[in-house]
């Protein structure tokens, strides 16, 4: 069992438990998405007395913060009993394109060279680690949540404003690969 849970898991498993985790959350009334749960910390931290956006009953939001504190739980245990010790299967043509800005591929989720305290003491770094999550949680904000509450419940509602967020979405990705990731790596 655990060399089952320690494999990446493909489409045909993962695609439908999610669509199983939406149907039984749209069955139940909740919406998914993790940025909503940041709305609740801070309205059961006293914000709601200094900001009205604060101001709502977070209690009827107590479900997120359990499916949050959920994949924090799971994401510790994933990483500390579960860890898959093979380098990860990365394609040879994103390799060659980290290479080719320099970036040395690791065989982790995330390349050190990005992704380290060190890499934040750079410029390249503080760019891409504090600006850019910056500009990540400024447009969840703006966009009324994050890319996986609008790409996986929104879309699941059929809701036209989060269609519109997701198509934001990719071209804002599709920005950053091709225009702003070179700018700054190279």
């Amino acid at each position: 069992m655990i060399e089952f849970l320690s494999q990446a898991w493909a489409w045909y498993i993962s695609g439908p438990l999610i669509a199983l985790v939406m149907f039984l959350l749209l069955w139940a009334g909740g919406s998914f998405g993790v940025s909503s749960t940041l709305r609740s910390v801070c309205a059961i931290g006293g914000a709601g007395k200094r900001v009205d956006f604060f101001d709502f009953d977070w209690k009827a939001q107590r479900w997120n913060l359990v499916f949050v504190a959920g994949a924090i739980i799971g994401g510790f245990i994933a990483a500390n009993w579960l860890q898959n010790p093979e380098p990860l299967d990365l394609s040879p043509a994103t390799v060659a394109d980290l290479q080719a800005f320099n970036i040395p591929f690791d065989g982790g989720l995330a390349p050190e060279y990005l992704f380290s305290w060190e890499s934040l003491m750079t410029v390249q770094g503080f760019l891409t680690l504090v600006v850019g999550g910056f500009l990540v949680g400024f447009g969840s904000r703006w966009a009324g949540g994050c890319t996986s509450g609008h790409a996986i419940s929104g879309l699941s509602n059929l809701q036209l404003p989060s269609l519109i967020a997701v198509i934001g979405f990719f071209i804002g990705g599709l920005l950053m690969t091709f225009f702003i990731f070179p700018l700054i790596f190279s």
